[in-house]
């Protein structure tokens, strides 16, 4: 998916809006090679790609749960 920016977004909430969990910001860097030179708060009109998310690392459970 193609997702262009709207002034004063942030990265790590457009990741959370469209995958609905944090920690995807380094992967969708990644994948847009230069998205990180425009700063924190993105400027309007850049394309953003966001591609279909790694399934998420499994999580260790206690013996005691």
């Amino acid at each position: 998916m193609k997702y262009r920016s709207k002034q004063g977004d942030v990265l790590d909430a457009v990741c959370f809006e469209h995958y609905g969990r944090e920690g995807l910001t380094e992967f969708v860097l990644q994948e847009n090679h230069g998205l990180a030179d425009h700063g924190a708060v993105l400027p309007s009109g850049i394309l953003i790609q966001l591609p279909d998310a790694p399934p998420p690392k499994p999580t260790l459970q206690s013996l005691f749960d």
